[in-house]
Protein backbone atom coordinates (compact mmCIF):
# COMPACT_ATOMS: atom_id res chain seq x y z
CA UNK A 1 0.00 0.00 0.00
CA UNK A 2 1.30 3.57 -0.55
CA UNK A 3 -0.38 6.83 -0.53
CA UNK A 4 -0.14 9.95 -2.51
CA UNK A 5 -0.59 13.35 -0.63
CA UNK A 6 -2.78 15.31 -3.45
CA UNK A 7 -3.71 18.29 -1.00
CA UNK A 8 -2.18 21.42 -1.83
CA UNK A 9 -0.18 22.89 1.24
CA UNK A 10 -1.57 25.72 2.62
CA UNK A 11 0.49 29.16 3.30
CA UNK A 12 0.32 32.92 2.74
CA UNK A 13 2.74 32.67 -0.25
CA UNK A 14 0.57 29.68 -2.35
CA UNK A 15 -0.94 30.09 -5.64
CA UNK A 16 -4.49 31.68 -5.25
CA UNK A 17 -7.23 31.86 -7.66
CA UNK A 18 -5.92 35.09 -10.30
CA UNK A 19 -3.36 36.12 -7.39
CA UNK A 20 -6.08 37.65 -5.79
CA UNK A 21 -4.27 39.11 -2.19
CA UNK A 22 -7.95 38.63 -0.56
CA UNK A 23 -7.79 35.26 -1.17
CA UNK A 24 -4.41 34.75 0.38
CA UNK A 25 -4.69 33.13 3.86
CA UNK A 26 -3.18 33.90 6.84
CA UNK A 27 -2.08 32.49 9.87
CA UNK A 28 -2.01 34.28 13.39
CA UNK A 29 -0.39 33.48 16.32
CA UNK A 30 -2.70 34.13 18.77
CA UNK A 31 -0.53 33.12 22.29
CA UNK A 32 2.76 31.72 22.40
CA UNK A 33 4.77 29.10 25.17
CA UNK A 34 7.19 32.70 26.03
CA UNK A 35 4.16 34.25 27.42
CA UNK A 36 3.39 31.37 29.44
CA UNK A 37 0.57 30.34 27.58
CA UNK A 38 -0.07 27.49 24.75
CA UNK A 39 0.74 28.20 21.33
CA UNK A 40 -2.83 28.68 19.63
CA UNK A 41 -3.30 30.16 16.18
CA UNK A 42 -6.22 31.70 14.27
CA UNK A 43 -6.50 31.51 10.28
CA UNK A 44 -8.39 33.39 7.94
CA UNK A 45 -9.42 31.87 4.38
CA UNK A 46 -11.09 31.62 1.68
CA UNK A 47 -13.69 28.79 1.58
CA UNK A 48 -11.78 27.81 -2.04
CA UNK A 49 -8.48 28.04 -0.80
CA UNK A 50 -5.77 25.20 -2.40
CA UNK A 51 -7.31 21.70 -2.50
CA UNK A 52 -11.48 21.54 -1.35
CA UNK A 53 -14.58 20.95 -2.47
CA UNK A 54 -17.36 23.08 -3.94
CA UNK A 55 -20.75 22.24 -3.01
CA UNK A 56 -23.87 22.79 -5.28
CA UNK A 57 -24.74 26.00 -3.19
CA UNK A 58 -21.54 27.90 -5.17
CA UNK A 59 -23.14 28.24 -8.49
CA UNK A 60 -26.73 26.41 -7.59
CA UNK A 61 -29.29 29.32 -6.25
CA UNK A 62 -30.85 26.73 -3.46
CA UNK A 63 -28.66 24.42 -4.05
CA UNK A 64 -27.08 22.31 -1.00
CA UNK A 65 -24.10 22.92 0.65
CA UNK A 66 -21.30 21.30 2.10
CA UNK A 67 -22.14 19.78 4.97
CA UNK A 68 -24.74 17.64 3.64
CA UNK A 69 -21.81 16.17 0.78
CA UNK A 70 -22.45 12.27 0.61
CA UNK A 71 -19.21 10.95 2.17
CA UNK A 72 -19.61 7.71 -0.60
CA UNK A 73 -18.59 10.50 -2.80
CA UNK A 74 -15.44 11.31 -0.80
CA UNK A 75 -14.18 7.96 0.38
CA UNK A 76 -14.44 5.94 -3.38
CA UNK A 77 -12.19 4.06 -5.74
CA UNK A 78 -11.55 6.21 -8.54
CA UNK A 79 -9.25 6.69 -12.12
CA UNK A 80 -6.86 8.88 -12.87
CA UNK A 81 -6.20 10.03 -16.17
CA UNK A 82 -3.05 11.46 -17.97
CA UNK A 83 -4.23 14.90 -19.78
CA UNK A 84 -0.94 16.53 -19.38
CA UNK A 85 -0.56 16.50 -23.03
CA UNK A 86 -3.27 19.41 -23.49
CA UNK A 87 -2.56 23.50 -23.53
CA UNK A 88 -5.59 24.48 -22.69
CA UNK A 89 -9.03 23.28 -22.42
CA UNK A 90 -10.33 19.64 -21.75
CA UNK A 91 -13.14 19.09 -24.57
CA UNK A 92 -15.26 16.19 -24.72
CA UNK A 93 -13.18 14.86 -27.70
CA UNK A 94 -10.64 14.47 -25.60
CA UNK A 95 -12.32 12.02 -23.03
CA UNK A 96 -14.75 10.28 -25.04
CA UNK A 97 -12.46 7.04 -25.48
CA UNK A 98 -11.17 7.16 -21.70
CA UNK A 99 -12.43 3.90 -19.90
CA UNK A 100 -15.24 5.36 -17.41
CA UNK A 101 -19.19 5.04 -16.69
CA UNK A 102 -21.48 5.35 -14.28
CA UNK A 103 -21.13 5.75 -10.49
CA UNK A 104 -16.58 6.11 -11.35
CA UNK A 105 -14.64 9.16 -9.96
CA UNK A 106 -12.67 10.73 -12.31
CA UNK A 107 -9.45 12.80 -11.84
CA UNK A 108 -7.53 14.65 -14.61
CA UNK A 109 -4.17 14.95 -14.42
CA UNK A 110 -3.14 17.96 -16.79
CA UNK A 111 0.16 20.13 -17.07
CA UNK A 112 -1.41 21.98 -14.06
CA UNK A 113 0.17 20.11 -11.72
CA UNK A 114 3.90 21.46 -12.68
CA UNK A 115 3.17 24.49 -12.44
CA UNK A 116 4.55 26.90 -9.28
CA UNK A 117 2.82 29.67 -9.26
CA UNK A 118 -1.03 30.81 -10.54
CA UNK A 119 -1.29 30.21 -14.13
CA UNK A 120 -3.93 32.70 -15.89
CA UNK A 121 -4.04 29.98 -18.29
CA UNK A 122 -4.59 26.82 -16.62
CA UNK A 123 -6.20 23.78 -17.93
CA UNK A 124 -9.93 23.63 -17.52
CA UNK A 125 -13.14 21.61 -18.24
CA UNK A 126 -14.95 22.86 -21.12
CA UNK A 127 -18.16 22.83 -21.51
CA UNK A 128 -18.42 19.93 -23.79
CA UNK A 129 -16.68 17.61 -21.97
CA UNK A 130 -18.79 18.85 -18.51
CA UNK A 131 -22.23 17.80 -20.40
CA UNK A 132 -20.34 14.69 -21.48
CA UNK A 133 -19.26 13.65 -17.81
CA UNK A 134 -22.96 14.56 -16.81
CA UNK A 135 -24.49 12.09 -19.32
CA UNK A 136 -22.37 9.40 -18.45
CA UNK A 137 -23.74 9.99 -15.13
CA UNK A 138 -20.49 9.76 -12.79
CA UNK A 139 -20.12 10.66 -9.32
CA UNK A 140 -17.41 12.71 -9.03
CA UNK A 141 -14.50 14.54 -10.64
CA UNK A 142 -11.66 16.05 -9.44
CA UNK A 143 -8.75 18.45 -11.65
CA UNK A 144 -5.34 19.73 -10.37
CA UNK A 145 -6.93 23.30 -11.08
CA UNK A 146 -8.60 26.18 -8.38
CA UNK A 147 -11.36 26.30 -10.58
CA UNK A 148 -13.01 23.26 -12.89
CA UNK A 149 -13.38 26.35 -15.56
CA UNK A 150 -11.57 29.62 -16.36
CA UNK A 151 -13.71 32.31 -17.24
CA UNK A 152 -16.76 30.55 -18.94
CA UNK A 153 -20.23 33.18 -19.34
CA UNK A 154 -22.65 31.57 -16.79
CA UNK A 155 -20.47 29.14 -15.10
CA UNK A 156 -21.73 26.58 -17.66
CA UNK A 157 -19.27 23.72 -16.53
CA UNK A 158 -19.69 24.44 -13.01
CA UNK A 159 -23.77 24.09 -13.55
CA UNK A 160 -23.28 20.82 -15.31
CA UNK A 161 -21.72 19.12 -12.82
CA UNK A 162 -22.90 20.44 -9.59
CA UNK A 163 -26.47 21.14 -11.01
CA UNK A 164 -26.66 17.43 -11.36
CA UNK A 165 -25.34 15.88 -8.15
CA UNK A 166 -21.67 15.57 -9.57
CA UNK A 167 -19.24 15.88 -6.70
CA UNK A 168 -16.45 18.60 -7.52
CA UNK A 169 -12.95 18.19 -6.01
CA UNK A 170 -10.87 21.33 -7.22
CA UNK A 171 -6.64 21.92 -6.38
CA UNK A 172 -5.35 18.29 -5.99
CA UNK A 173 -1.28 18.05 -6.74
CA UNK A 174 -0.48 15.24 -9.14
CA UNK A 175 2.85 15.59 -10.58
CA UNK A 176 4.46 12.71 -8.51
CA UNK A 177 1.21 10.54 -9.09
CA UNK A 178 0.82 7.92 -12.38
CA UNK A 179 -2.60 7.25 -14.15
CA UNK A 180 -4.35 4.50 -12.62
CA UNK A 181 -7.08 3.56 -10.25
CA UNK A 182 -6.69 4.43 -6.60
CA UNK A 183 -8.63 4.88 -3.08
CA UNK A 184 -9.67 8.65 -3.05
CA UNK A 185 -9.70 9.72 0.47
CA UNK A 186 -10.93 13.07 0.79
CA UNK A 187 -13.32 15.09 3.17
CA UNK A 188 -14.14 18.52 3.43
CA UNK A 189 -14.65 20.37 6.35
CA UNK A 190 -18.07 20.21 8.01
CA UNK A 191 -19.25 24.01 7.91
CA UNK A 192 -22.79 24.45 8.42
CA UNK A 193 -24.43 26.33 5.32
CA UNK A 194 -20.96 26.65 3.05
CA UNK A 195 -20.79 26.43 -0.44
CA UNK A 196 -17.56 24.22 -0.21
CA UNK A 197 -14.70 23.39 1.95
CA UNK A 198 -11.02 23.06 2.12
CA UNK A 199 -9.61 19.40 2.47
CA UNK A 200 -7.40 16.88 2.94
CA UNK A 201 -7.13 14.83 -0.06
CA UNK A 202 -4.90 11.01 -0.38
CA UNK A 203 -4.64 8.85 -3.10
CA UNK A 204 -4.22 5.41 -1.94
CA UNK A 205 -2.64 2.90 -4.11
CA UNK A 206 -2.22 -0.85 -4.01
CA UNK A 207 -5.37 -1.96 -1.94
CA UNK A 208 -8.31 -2.16 -4.82
CA UNK A 209 -8.94 -6.00 -5.69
Amino acid sequence: MKIHDITMVIHRDMPVYKNKEDKRPRLDEVSNHKTGKSHESRIYMDIHTGTHFDAPLHMVAGGDTIENIDLNNCITPCKVFDLTALESEITKKDIEDLEFGQGDFVIFKTKNSFANEFDFKFVFIEKSAAEFLRDKKIKGVGIDALGVERDQPGYETHKALLGNGITVLEGVYLKDVDPGEYLLCALPLKIKGAEGAPARAVLIEGILA
